[in-house]
């Protein structure tokens, strides 16, 4: 039973200097710190960071359309000799507020043409429901796997496509505090498999 692991990498921090939800717009980079964020991973996973570790086995790298998760896995790529595919299932979520600046003091939350979107946390109301990112989810990660079978594969998505997705496989609800999430930018959240079945997630 061949034993696989697919690494859901979220992309390095962005340039977003006027603080918007930049949602699935073009045109946002990563800043310089994130640029140093996804090498720094790429050398984690060749294991030539400050404390050399094991070389990883990474066979297939796969991002997300979106410039900042691209950016973010073409040194890993780079690193292992390989070419970056994109998979629009990887995505970020849909959201309503996208382009607009977020808050109840001079953000979007004191028009109260917005506040119709708000009614429903749990599905949730203003954007994609979690479910769906979830299917589109874990779909992209059925097709790493088989791309990486025996081996390993990196993911470069967004923090909730990401973290809803670990809360379904950890049999966790996915509406959820979005402060509490575990999945900083250009963290790695792993997940290895025995054959097609789930065997942990570190």
């Amino acid at each position: 039973m061949a034993t696989t692991t697919v690494h859901l990498l979220r992309h390095g921090e962005v340039h977003n200097p006027d603080g918007v939800l930049y949602g699935r717009l073009p045109g946002f980079r990563l800043s310089e710190r994130g640029v140093a964020m996804a090498e720094r991973v790429a050398g984690h996973l060749v294991g030539a960071t400050d404390e050399p570790g094991e070389r990883r086995d990474v066979v297939h790298v796969v991002a997300s359309p979106l410039q900042r998760a691209q950016e973010t896995a073409r040194p890993i790529a780079e690193a292992f000799g390989l070419d970056v595919e994109a998979d629009e299932r990887l995505l970020e979520a849909e959201n309503h507020f996208e382009g607009l600046t977020f808050g109840v003091g001079d953000g979007s939350l004191r028009r109260p043409a917005h506040w119709r979107y708000l009614w429903n946390p749990f599905r949730p109301s203003w954007g994609e429901p979690y479910r769906a990112q979830v299917a589109r989810m874990l779909a992209g990660v059925s097709a790493a796997r088989e791309a990486a079978t025996g081996h390993e594969a990196v993911i470069v998505s967004h923090q909730l496509p990401i973290w809803v997705t670990r809360q379904a496989l950890e049999g966790k609800r996915l509406w959820h505090d979005p402060r509490k999430r575990e999945c900083s930018v250009a963290s790695l959240t792993s997940l290895h498999f025995d054959g097609d079945e789930l065997s942990g997630i570190t």
